[in-house]
């Protein structure tokens, strides 16, 4: 029995704060229906988005709708509202938020809260590169891998239709900087994609593309380990693909690469992955930061120095209390954010039920990572494995962990049907410009011209 009524707000709707919903959806299911308890989750999309799947989606091996979570679905018993929270002032237990609203006109509210959640996740992090925000592609959502299989596909049309030589080399060059998960998946998977694509071109062979991976750091992949980090760079390097360790890109401006050690590469796809950043709205609150701008945490997951402030996950440095060394934190990664959601919803229950916290303790169990159809890293629980088995492992644990039956059938669904049928190999880039067509028969001028787009799509 809960001492008093209670709004918990739960800032974000990604792993920590859809997890941490549900369980508080589960674990007081009497206080919500007897209205002495209320969860408002506040995000600016409607679904959760398992990232761990979005490079299969880029390559087409799952569907886009099978790689979220619609909120409304898994958390019936909450209030889903759509908006940004642009600041928190705890001093007074409330939030700003601005809420998603078509026209634009719609002012900012606030929501009181008795106890609030931090869990708004990361943001890409960007460099003042010249070109970049003009050229980049970024591959943190559903919709920007969607958006870059689309462009892969449509520069092989480009490069399969064009007599200009400048024009085709440029389109077959796919540049992708970052050597983390992202990256490195993203690149191993669309590779894959396209070369099994050229099989439909005349003109277009595996050979005539040029994918070129850039990675500011000595290695790739740091948390499988620097024996599997150098395996990985051989395999990419077998299959024809450029990996520059120590190089940093300076330039992308008008569509040309330029790396630090000189070279320079015409390209129309230019993928950022070089890591994210704390979400601003943590800045504009008045809770305690590190010097990483991430909110200072106990094992507990309240934030440090404050009551009835929680936070896990990218947002939160939280002690790591399985490390031997002492001020060890927990790796920001979906691994322990899975694991923190459980814990902080239950210590929200206890705290309102006056029982004792849990301390969050979870050893390391390893990491996988995919580069490509049938081929991947692992290292798990000290074990290291490469190629089919590590491929097998990755999708064994993936499938485990992504919510809800429904999308674990579905997932396994699809993958059972791409090994006994041919991929699609099917550009829809015109469906992120809906109205195109009709905007042109009704007289216009067409608003989305191949030489218009920034990113070069047609």
């Amino acid at each position: 029995m809960v001492k008093e009524r209670a709004r918990i707000l739960v800032v974000g709707g990604g792993y920590v704060g859809m997890y941490t919903a549900l369980r508080l959806q589960r674990r007081l299911r009497r206080e919500l229906a007897r209205g002495e308890a209320e969860i408002h989750v506040v995000t600016p999309d409607p679904y959760m988005t398992y990232q761990p799947f979005l490079p299969e989606a880029a390559a087409g091996s799952i569907s886009p709708r099978h790689v979220v979570v619609p909120l409304r679905a898994v958390l019936p018993r909450c209030r889903i509202v759509l908006g940004e929270v642009t600041a928190v002032d705890h001093a007074t237990r409330s939030a700003t938020v601005t809420p998603l609203a078509s026209d634009g006109h719609t002012g900012s509210e606030r929501i009181a809260y008795d106890h609030l959640v931090l869990a708004p996740g990361s943001v890409s992090r960007t460099l003042p590169v010249p070109g970049l925000a003009d050229h980049g592609i970024g591959f943190k959502t559903v919709e920007e891998a969607i958006g870059l299989r689309n462009h892969v596909i449509e520069q092989m049309d480009i490069a399969s239709s064009t007599r200009d030589p400048e024009i085709r080399d440029a389109a077959l060059t796919f540049v992708f900087v970052g050597g983390g998960y992202a990256g490195v998946e993203a690149l191993g998977e669309l590779q894959d994609m396209a070369r099994y694509a050229t099989r439909y071109y005349h003109n277009v062979r595996p050979e005539d593309m040029r994918w070129i991976l850039v990675e500011a750091s000595d290695r790739i992949l740091p948390e499988v380990g620097a024996d599997l980090g150098r395996y990985t760079v051989s395999e990419l390097r077998r299959r024809n693909i450029d990996v520059r360790l120590h190089t940093r890109l300076e330039s992308c401006a008008d569509r040309v690469a330029v790396l630090d050690d000189g070279s320079r590469f015409p390209t129309r796809t230019l993928v950022w992955t070089a890591g994210v950043k704390p979400h601003p709205v943590l800045a504009a609150s008045d809770l305690p930061l590190d010097g990483r701008g991430r909110l200072k945490c106990t094992p507990e997951l309240t934030v440090d120095g404050t009551t009835h402030a929680w936070a896990a996950g990218d947002a939160a440095s939280v002690p790591d209390v399985t490390a031997r060394e002492p001020g060890t934190l927990c790796a920001p990664n979906a691994q322990h954010a899975l694991r923190q959601a459980r814990v902080l919803g239950d210590n929200i229950v206890h705290t309102l039920r006056g029982e004792p916290l849990e301390t969050y303790a979870h050893a390391y169990a390893g990491s996988v990572a995919s580069l490509g159809f049938h081929q991947g890293v692992a290292q798990v629980y000290g074990r290291r494995l490469k190629g089919y088995p590590a491929w097998f492992m990755h999708r064994v644990y993936h499938l485990s962990r992504v919510p809800t039956v429904n999308r674990k059938a579905r997932v396994l669904a699809e993958w059972t049907l791409s090994g006994l049928f041919k991929r699609e190999i099917v550009s829809l880039g015109s469906l992120e410009h809906p109205r195109a067509e009709f905007e042109l028969a009704a007289g216009g001028k067409h608003p989305h011209r191949p030489e218009d787009d920034p990113k070069g799509s047609s």
